[in-house]
């Protein structure tokens, strides 16, 4: 686990020098503390920064070469089928210097060349090389877990972990991309693979790319067929496979040559994880959880309950944050801007765990994959609401709506039946992104001032969903629109969210029930098998019960949140008043001052629960202030 740089051109004006290479380099530093390396020569400059995982001898230094120098290699992440893979490869004849999952991929693309991807079982973003060819090669992981930015220039090629790795170099300009400070205002990040800079762009999930003499070709490797659905098992047969690859799933992701532990939140995902950690370990594993005084916000008994059925060492920090002075780190960490307000106890929990071990298991995915957000179960709510006739449908989009005080809590059962309510009437995937915007499209155009809006004319957010949704478009509703967010929602925030947090603070985060084994195969899984009634992860549940308390089998989805509602109206207030409502905000031409005025009056004076969209804009409006 790593951060990795680097750049390749063809004209002596596009050279990278050692001084911009080490810059490049070393303000990656967070992400790999414990040793640094790079390779200089005509025409091609590699970085790394290295948190020693396994192999913690000098000789798993990256980049790293084969035997006669013809493939250089800088990688960020972990091959957990590396061991059988060295295996097979030294039968073939190739000699190895390491114990390193890296020396592996050297020799793998020796072998196969871009169809070692195929092989290989991991997280990843690595960039190779090729002397003989003078080719670059990069690659990203199926699911999206490490990031890759890069800007493709004529006659240039810079790459990065990190998008301020990139913008070390000095000729790289800093244009808002209109289109994507849009998408970030519906989604609350940017979607790949744009940034919120023209010019640079993020590897998307599960692609790889080529740079060869001034072109760039970017290609898919990894597209299951999603609308392959499997009727013919039992759900017993179902549930025997699903323990099977989540128990190998979390097996092989123990192997490191560093302390291991766990995230504990005293969720299903959670809990299932450590359980079966503890269950594969040998000795007692450590489990970390955070809470908070707000107890709408707190999970902490909970997670204590799942360490005591499992016999974990257990710790908790009950958290009273320093906002004020936490915030700026973690806004300008992030790069671009980013709204998810989970951030902030995410990096809370990564710090506080790094005190201890550098590898955490989490249980991210298991919403995305087997239906656990409430959003899905208002998807099949909708289905059902559109067979009610359309007089009574426009009732209860009208007067009954009118009803919920439009000051009810963003986290509430009544805001989130008015958000359905509003919704009710359009063409579901419009209905979806209703349903999960910040700013919905009529919010969007209240907000944007005239020139600003005319710059995205012709722009639409919602293509993002659609490119995705494309690909299960046979399948029912609400599996196309989980399969959707695994697509998008899932690499976008959820993985940006842990990596930026985990590797700030050099931890290694592992997420085993995102195994792109076990994606594939929820995938397949019929609808009835993950909902049930109101409960959604109807098979995780079952199958893996002798690892859930009843209190966490049956609990409904709490999310990890942050009381920001509160926060802005009382310890922030002055904070969010201070920047929003500034000159130098005013100025940037935008957005409409008086929109923000009347969001905020709204908020405070208790009128309208607009915490998230006041978030959004906070945290834009500090970001430009430092990256702009």
């Amino acid at each position: 686990m790593c951060g990795i740089c680097g750049a390749v051109w063809n004209e002596s004006s596009k050279a990278i020098n050692r001084t911009t290479l080490d810059a490049m380099t070393d303000i990656l530093r967070h992400r790999g503390p414990d040793d640094r390396g790079t390779f200089l020569q005509q025409g091609i400059a590699l970085g790394h920064r290295r948190l020693a995982i396994i192999d913690l001898t000098p000789s798993g230094l990256q980049p790293m070469c084969n035997e006669d120098e013809t493939v250089w290699i800088v990688f960020n992440g972990e091959i957990y089928n590396f061991a059988q893979l060295r295996r097979d490869l030294i039968r073939q004849g190739h000699r190895f210097r390491s114990e390193s999952d890296t020396e592996v991929l050297i020799h793998l693309y020796e072998e196969e060349h871009e169809n070692l991807l195929q092989r290989i079982n991991g997280m990843f973003a690595m960039a190779l090389w090729d002397v003989r060819e003078r080719k670059l090669f990069l690659a990203r992981d199926r699911i999206g877990k490490k990031p890759l930015f890069y800007r493709n220039e004529p006659n240039r090629f810079v790459f990065a972990s990190e998008m301020k790795s990139i913008l070390t170099v000095n000729d790289i300009p800093r244009e808002i991309d209109p289109t994507a400070l849009d998408d970030y205002l519906t989604y609350q990040y940017v979607p790949h693979p744009k940034t919120i800079f023209r010019g640079i762009s993020k590897l998307p999930p599960g692609h790889f790319a080529f740079w060869h003499d001034g072109k760039l070709t970017v290609r898919r490797y990894w597209q299951p067929d999603w609308n392959d659905e499997n009727e013919q098992l039992t759900f017993e047969e179902w549930s025997e496979e699903l323990r099977a690859l989540v128990t190998d799933a979390v097996r092989i992701r123990l192997r490191s040559d560093v302390p291991v532990g766990a995230f504990l939140s005293g969720g299903i995902d959670s809990s299932i994880t450590a359980g079966i950690m503890q269950q594969e370990s040998s000795q007692q594993i450590q489990t970390f959880c955070i809470g908070f005084p707000q107890k709408e916000y707190d999970e902490t008994a909970f997670a204590r309950q799942a360490s005591n059925l499992f016999g974990t060492k257990h710790q908790e920090l009950i958290v009273t944050p320093d906002i004020e002075n936490i915030l700026p780190n973690i806004i300008r960490h992030y790069d671009e801007p980013f709204a998810d307000s989970s951030a902030i106890p995410t990096w809370l929990l990564c710090e506080q765990t790094r005190r201890e071990v550098t590898v955490a298991l989490s249980g991210d995915g298991g919403d995305e994959l087997f239906a656990g957000y409430d959003r899905y179960r208002a998807v099949r709510l909708g289905m059902v609401a559109e067979k009610i006739p359309y007089i009574f449908r426009k009732i209860l989009a009208g007067p009954i709506r009118n009803l919920i005080p439009a000051s009810t809590r963003q986290r509430s059962t009544l805001r989130r039946l008015k958000r359905f309510l509003e919704a009710l009437g359009m063409e579901p995937l419009e209905q979806y992104l209703q349903w999960i915007a910040i700013f919905n499209r009529k919010r969007r155009q209240q907000l944007y001032t005239p020139e600003f809006s005319e710059q995205i004319r012709e722009y639409d957010s919602l293509d993002f969903l659609r490119q995705a949704e494309q690909h299960c478009s046979q399948r029912d509703r609400v599996t196309r629109i989980a399969l959707t967010d695994m697509q998008t929602y899932l690499p976008c925030d959820i993985m940006t969210k842990v990596d930026t947090a985990s590797m700030a603070h050099g931890l290694e985060c592992r997420a085993p029930l995102l195994d792109y084994r076990i994606a594939e195969w929820a995938a397949r899984l019929p609808i009835r098998y993950k909902i049930e009634g109101h409960c959604g992860k109807k098979i995780l549940r079952e199958t893996f019960r002798y690892l859930l308390p009843p209190d966490i089998e049956h609990r409904r989805k709490m999310g990890f949140g942050v009381p920001v509602d509160h926060w802005f109206r009382k310890p922030l207030r002055n904070m969010i008043q201070d920047v929003l409502l500034d000159s130098q905000t005013k100025q940037r031409g935008f957005f409409e001052h008086k929109f923000i005025e009347q969001l905020l009056n709204d908020h405070f004076a208790n009128r309208f629960d607009h915490a998230y969209r006041i978030w959004a804009l906070f945290v834009f409006e500090h970001w430009i202030r430092y990256w702009g």
